[in-house]
């Protein structure tokens, strides 16, 4: 499938054999029981190497699992709030909230509104800032807030350890801990 009339030969120890006619190189390379496969064929002229064209494919497979294998994947998690929130409820999904930054998750959080409340959007942009300001030992802001006539959304994401944002991890803070942190005036 080679189409060029001659070609830059490298041998299976990667040493260059000089340039040969197709005819020959595939003489060189039947002789030894290997493929010719070409590797540049922008070159002038295409460069071709003799080698087993299996045991190749085999392993840029094996390397591409490997390299697989040490990937981080990121998931978005979403948690949905409501302005209205009890307490018990919103240390509750703050839990959550902290769990999946400490997995290396993104989370989406979104504060659904319903009938009179789509008119006071702000008490929405409240929890966020609620929420904000609980996880940023944590996590920090990704982008903006998004506004949509129903719900207001935005996405945080974990610290990475070299960040200078980052504090030492305190996972495991109580309900009251929580509580602690906001005023009465906060709470809508």
């Amino acid at each position: 499938m080679i189409r060029a009339r001659e070609v830059r030969i490298i041998d299976e120890d990667k040493s260059q054999v000089g340039i040969l006619s197709i005819e020959e190189a595939l003489g060189l390379a039947k002789d030894k029981g290997l493929d010719l496969v070409e590797v540049a064929p922008q070159a002038n002229p295409p460069v071709c190497r003799v080698m087993d064209y299996g045991k190749f494919l085999y392993e840029q497979h094996k390397k591409a699992q490997e390299a697989k294998k040490h990937q981080k994947n990121i998931q978005v998690k979403e948690i949905k709030f409501r302005p209205k929130i009890s307490i018990h409820d919103y240390t509750f999904k703050i839990k959550h909230v902290q769990r999946f930054l400490n997995e290396g998750n993104k989370v989406k959080i979104t504060v659904m509104l319903r009938g009179r409340e789509k008119a006071k959007p702000e008490l929405a942009r409240a929890i966020l800032n609620r929420v904000f300001g609980d996880t940023q030992d944590l996590g920090q802001q990704d982008g903006t807030i998004r506004s949509q006539p129903w719900a207001v959304s935005a996405f945080l994401s974990p610290l990475k350890s070299g960040d200078k944002n980052a504090k030492t991890k305190d996972t495991q803070r109580s309900p009251k801990e929580v509580q602690g942190n906001r005023k009465k005036e906060d709470i809508p």
